[in-house]
């Protein structure tokens, strides 16, 4: 039986449209992007400026303002040292970094690195429903900060915070404002410049584009400046050095570039399918229930709490082909609670039985009814074993 791919927060597939331009420029445009002394490096440098304006038409910015990366990962680690470093080094005494418990680990680990170098790392704490409250962020920024990153939709529960709200109380703080975009862009409509952000994070294989490539927004008025995280060739504006994969960019620039016609389409669609989703549960198996249920939440990540008894773990090895993720991180088979749910106040044996279920542009209400119907075969098939 085919496999049920039910992990689109994770990674989402190529989009045929994307594939196609993906394969077309690795078969035709091979020079290097940098290479601009002949027709070839040329045309790859008119590829990769062409993905950049459909990169930085998605989130409302100017193609100046994108740099490519390998990705999330590697945009968030630049944003958050080199902006905080350069500031340093410009002789700034703002030495307080703040992001929030529920942030991706790369970012999490991005601002506890700071500390080695002289800076105070502030990880804020969340609501139950997983949302940072505005009063906690004001107290925070009563110190001079020097940066804040916080998220504008959360990888494990969809959680949406009010970044319009916290862009402008950073804003006149006088930090600068980061958000890792990644579970964002290209899904729900959002804009650099209306949520006052310095410096934002996409990766594109979160948005139907391949992996291995990614991007940050720079803004350039007021100017943000970094220092870029290894030495090289200069390119990418001195901040990102190394060779760009041409054809990569060209997958990614029209993966954006779908995106930004579809996503209201997209985003109907995974409401859609979230109401199928959790009326069936309901009908199927009682008492499971949404983690942050009553939170603003992105209708493409279900956080989704077992009946009490069932652990997720357990849930997962009577599921051969559905394709989920856990609630909580898995390590050497023992499962470990989530650090989201944990800092939401979730105890341990709640998050034991947590799923993630993320559909996403190509998930079909079959494909719901026949997930809930193997979610609720297995749960049964343990509560006869138990």
């Amino acid at each position: 039986m085919t496999t049920l791919y039910f992990d689109h927060a994770a990674s989402t597939p190529c989009d045929p449209r994307v594939r196609d331009v993906l394969m077309n420029a690795l078969e035709h445009t091979n020079a290097n992007p940098h290479s601009t002394t002949y027709e070839a490096g040329r045309a790859a440098t008119h590829m990769v400026e062409h993905a950049r304006a459909h990169v930085a038409t998605l989130i409302g910015a100017d193609p100046r303002e994108i740099i490519f990366t390998s990705g999330a990962t590697e945009s968030n680690n630049l944003a958050i040292k080199g902006a905080v470093r350069h500031l340093k080094h410009m002789g700034s005494t703002r030495r307080r970094v703040i992001t929030i418990a529920t942030e991706h680990k790369c970012v999490l680990q991005s601002v506890t690195d700071l500390k080695t170098e002289g800076f105070e790392s502030v990880i804020l704490p969340v609501d139950s429903e997983g949302r940072l409250a505005p009063e906690t962020l004001i107290h925070a920024l009563e110190t001079p900060t020097a940066l804040v990153s916080i998220a504008a939709v959360n990888n494990e529960t969809g959680v949406l915070q009010d970044l319009t709200l916290f862009g402008r109380l950073i804003h006149e703080a006088g930090a600068l404002f980061h958000s890792d975009l990644a579970q964002a862009a290209g899904k729900i409509t959002l804009n650099v410049r209306d949520l006052c952000l310095s410096l934002a994070s996409i990766s594109s294989h979160k948005l139907y584009g391949p992996k291995g490539t990614g991007a940050l927004f720079i803004r350039r008025t007021p100017r943000v400046r970094l220092h870029p995280l290894f030495s090289g060739g200069g390119q990418e504006r001195g901040l990102r050095s190394g060779t760009l994969p041409g054809f990569l960019l060209a997958g990614f620039g029209e993966a954006c570039h779908i995106a930004d016609q579809e996503h209201t389409q997209d985003y109907q669609h995974l409401t859609h399918l979230q109401s199928l989703f959790l009326n069936r549960l309901k009908q199927k198996i009682p008492g499971c229930c949404v983690n942050a249920n009553s939170a603003p939440r992105f209708p493409g990540i279900i956080s989704l709490r077992l009946p009490k008894g069932i652990k997720a773990l357990d849930v997962i090895s009577h599921l051969p082909t559905l394709a989920v993720s856990l609630g909580s991180a898995c390590s050497s088979a023992v499962l470990e609670p989530s650090y989201v749910l944990q800092a939401m106040g979730l105890p341990r044996s709640e998050a034991e039985r947590s799923l993630r279920f993320s559909p996403g542009r190509f998930s079909t209400v079959i494909d719901i009814e026949r997930a809930v119907d193997e979610l609720a075969d297995a749960v049964s098939q343990i509560h006869e074993t138990n």
